[in-house]
């Protein structure tokens, strides 16, 4: 561009206003996207002094416009000359960050967060923090909402006046009079924290975090529970419990229950963070009463924590506390009226067995177990089952499986092709820990039930299930008892019975070795060559290109090629096109001569 004539030189520029001032909204989109190119043909320093002027006067656009813009700033630092200039991008993004559409000013701090490392310290002192400032003190909400993203970017790398100036705008803003931009901050307060020197939070942060945790809105007291797991990760267990308790006490027995939820929802981190002697004090019954909760949203997170809560108990009394305080209520749960309070719990139950052993497993969880494996919901019943591991671990899965195979079988022949799909997933996991015999005797004829299931994922699910129980159980037990039941398919008069049957061998063919593949799998496809559906014939073809490292040369000239070379002839266009791919295939993999 440099040496180019005078119009040349103003072209791009030229050219965005053209296409920022057209009326069609994606071309305006296009254009944006394409800024980088045009920064590149500029150069840094025209970028500088004509393009980011210029986007900064054209703000006002369609919502995915300024969108695009947003985003494509954020990555705009080289190309205005790097760290040194870096503070020109300020502008355009600071009008960006005040704009009434949340995602917009997202995009906009996101990329202000992005640039604020790029600073230098004196350019963030002097350029960045008055940014921040004159955000936080803007007229409109959605400036100081932006503003409450911005303070932990640049408060480690500024003096000590200016961080104090800092925290005096933060501890405004969570006083703000518009519930959205106490929102913003409380959202924010841990972030902020954790960049904080420790007397500074704990004499100006932890009373705003007080403040916040007692708003009228819900919407901001429920924040301020990740900001109490950030702070509390600060401090001494002394200092927590001074500081910090009272008010995290209040909040877990918010009377609304989306603050309740979010406890729940957060309870582990929060037990991480206040180390061992509150939670013994305080955690625990709190935890038994998110348990008991009124609404069944906040049971439901709770209860998805039970393992890992209990996990990180001190181990000197964690079989004592899971005893008196948690089993009860788990038992209660089992039985709980709200099918997700049930489902939520399988998912975690089975991982107490490693805690209690074989003996208070038997005892205590087996019941219970047995219960959920009854239960009229399938995710209950899927759910347990996904997780047996744990308990085959430390009692062995023969203790359940008188129970197991009943909700096996429902939930194989379950409405929903959802939960028949998931089952599959685990019968090799089931398969590996009931053994041969109980596989064989019991799971056996559901798995081949599922190879001619109405639904093709299914069939495909269960083809490569073979593939994992071939595994498991070795080429013996593929050829003596799976082979002849698979290879039966090919005789069945649905057309798509006879390509489930292709389809198994493909999967097969690898794990079976090259034996079972040409004596027991070879003969049925030649004779499928016949068929009299097409869709069967060219899946033969493919598959016989599928099975050519398997085979021998003698077998592929005596029976593939006169195969192959009839399917080239044949009627159907599609047909004749596999077959020609199969015999080039094999010709490039066995050399021409074949």
């Amino acid at each position: 561009m440099a040496d180019g004539n005078v119009e040349d030189s103003i072209y791009p520029i030229a050219v965005l206003i053209d296409e920022l001032r057209n009326e069609d909204v994606a071309l305006r989109l296009n254009s944006i996207k394409k800024l980088s190119t045009i920064a590149l043909a500029l150069g840094v320093e025209r970028t500088r002094n004509e393009l980011i002027p210029f986007l900064t006067d054209t703000i006002y656009d369609e919502d995915e416009v300024l969108l695009a813009l947003a985003e494509q700033l954020g990555n705009f630092t080289p190309l205005v000359g790097g760290s040194d200039h870096v503070y020109v991008l300020l502008a355009p993004l600071e009008s960006l960050a005040t704009v009434e559409e949340t995602v917009v000013r997202d995009k906009a701090v996101e990329s202000l967060r992005n640039i604020a490392v790029e600073h230098k310290p004196k350019d963030l002192e002097s350029h960045f923090v008055p940014l921040v400032k004159r955000l936080s003190q803007g007229d409109w909400f959605t400036s100081r909402t932006s503003a409450c993203g911005l303070f932990s970017v640049c408060y480690s790398r500024v003096n000590p006046n200016v961080k104090s100036e800092l925290r005096n705008h933060y501890k405004m803003l969570c006083n703000d009079d518009t519930p959205m931009v106490r929102r913003a901050a409380a959202g924010k307060l841990g972030e902020f924290a954790k960049v904080c020197e420790s007397d500074q939070v704990k004499a100006d942060l932890i009373p705003s975090f007080t403040a916040l945790a007692g708003d009228d809105q819900d919407s901001v007291r429920l924040l301020t529970v990740e900001a109490s797991i950030a702070i509390a990760s600060l401090l001494n267990t002394s200092e927590i419990e001074e500081l910090l308790m009272p008010t995290i006490r209040a909040i877990m027995q918010d009377k609304s229950w989306r603050v309740r939820y979010m406890v729940a929802d957060k309870f582990t981190q929060l037990q991480k963070a206040v180390k061992f002697d509150i939670t013994k004090n305080d955690l625990v019954n709190a935890y038994h009463h998110l348990l008991r909760d009124a609404e069944a949203e906040v049971r439901a997170a709770a209860a998805h924590k039970v393992k890992d809560f209990c996990d990180a108990l001190p181990k000197d009394c964690q079989e004592q506390i899971l005893m008196n305080s948690i089993l009860p209520c788990v038992k209660e749960l089992v039985n709980d009226p709200n099918q997700h309070v049930k489902s939520a719990l399988a998912s975690t139950i089975m991982g107490l067995s490693a805690i209690l052993g074989r003996d208070g497993t038997i005892e205590h969880l087996l019941p219970l177990f047995l219960t959920q494996l009854k239960d009229e919901c399938p995710e209950v019943r899927l759910n347990i089952i996904s997780n047996l591991e744990c308990v085959n671990k430390v009692i062995g899965v023969s203790q359940l499986s008188q129970s197991l195979l009943p909700a096996i079988v429902d939930l194989a022949e379950d409405s929903k092709w959802r939960v028949r799909l998931a089952i599959i997933e685990y019968i090799p996991l089931l398969a590996g820990q009931l053994g041969i015999d109980f596989f064989n005797e019991k799971l056996n004829n559901l798995c081949m039930t599922w190879l001619s299931d109405s639904v093709y994922a299914i069939r495909e699910a269960a083809t490569k299930n073979l593939k994992k129980l071939v595994e498991e159980f070795g080429k013996e037990w593929a050829q003596n008892t799976l082979m002849p039941k698979v290879l039966n398919m090919s005789r069945n008069q649905n057309y798509l019975h006879r390509l489930t049957t292709l389809f198994a061998i493909n999967v097969l063919a690898d794990v079976c070795g090259k034996d079972i593949t040409s004596k027991t799998m070879l003969p049925v496809l030649i004779n499928m060559g016949s068929d009299s559906v097409p869709n069967v014939r060219f899946n033969i073809a493919k598959t016989l290109l599928q099975l050519e490292p398997h085979l021998e040369d003698s077998e592929l000239q005596s029976k593939v090629k006169p195969c192959l070379e009839k399917l080239i002839t044949d009627t159907d266009v599609d047909v004749r096109y596999f077959a020609t791919e199969a015999i080039d295939g094999i010709k490039q993999a066995r050399g021409n001569t074949w």
